[in-house]
């Protein structure tokens, strides 16, 4: 076990954030975590995924188009790329994919949610959970879930939605993940729902190289961040570290379930 017993289920490395110290971190981060999930965001981030996950025994791939990106696919060849990489053995999920309704040069939102469920019947093909970006679309998604959505395994990464939202998706098996936002004297919403979460449906994420926790809001986020994300969950649950630490890696493990 690494030094914190923690899962960065959300980070993306790939980033040209980490341009000029990536191997270098990833060696420091192998001692302080059990392990990092990388979602790609399109073609080139997810094959860069896969090559990390690759390289480093602890980091892991997921594959996938996110809604900003959606505009750059040409037809639906695309779902072939990422099946191609889906097989891989270290490729534990399709994402990051979701709906983005916060940036108008964004596509319709009719095509973002055909690509949405494209691509969430493409992670069905291969028993594989997906992971949701949500930005300003709460009402679409949660329909989309309640309604459309059947046989999948899901993460609402970075959650942003409210406590009636949370209560519905929770109802369904669906996990929520918390990153550093969840630390930010503001966010007292999403603390309400990270103190609600049941414990076997709780991840926690860094989404580095954004939304870093305090007291570092503001700089570069990384990986080794996600100690702080637990801290400040432990002292929000009313629990100790060690005990969410030991939790939610093992949901890390139920959820994405290539990892062994």
């Amino acid at each position: 076990m690494s030094r914190t017993g923690l899962f960065d289920s959300h980070a993306h490395m790939d980033s040209e954030y980490f341009t000029d110290d990536r191997d270098v971190l990833l060696t420091q981060l192998q001692a302080e975590l059990d392990g990092i999930i990388n979602p790609g965001c399109d073609e080139v981030t997810s094959g860069f995924a896969v090559k990390l996950a690759e390289q480093y025994d602890f980091v892991y791939a997921a594959v996938g188009w996110h809604p900003e990106n959606l505009k750059y696919i040409a037809d639906n060849s695309y779902l072939d790329g990422l099946a191609a990489m889906a097989v891989h053995p270290k490729v534990v999920a399709i994402g990051e994919i979701g709906l983005d309704y916060y940036w108008q040069e964004n596509e319709p939102k009719d095509v973002q949610k055909r690509r949405l469920l494209e691509q969430i019947d493409l992670a069905k093909q291969f028993d594989l959970p997906v992971i949701i970006h949500d930005r300003d679309a709460h009402g679409d998604i949660l329909e989309i879930f309640q309604k459309e959505v059947k046989g999948v395994r899901a993460v609402f990464h970075c959650y942003s939605g409210s406590l009636e939202m949370a209560k519905e998706l929770v109802k369904r098996g669906f996990y929520l993940s918390f990153g550093g936002t969840s630390t930010y004297k503001n966010a007292a919403k999403v603390r309400e729902v990270l103190q609600y979460v049941p414990d076997d449906l709780l991840l926690f994420e860094t989404d580095s190289p954004y939304l870093t926790p305090v007291p570092y809001r503001g700089k570069r986020n990384q990986p080794g961040y996600t100690e702080l994300v637990a801290r400040n969950a432990a002292e929000v649950r009313g629990t100790t570290f060690e005990a969410l630490a030991a939790q939610t890696t093992k949901n890390v493990k139920t959820l994405f379930n290539k990892i062994k």
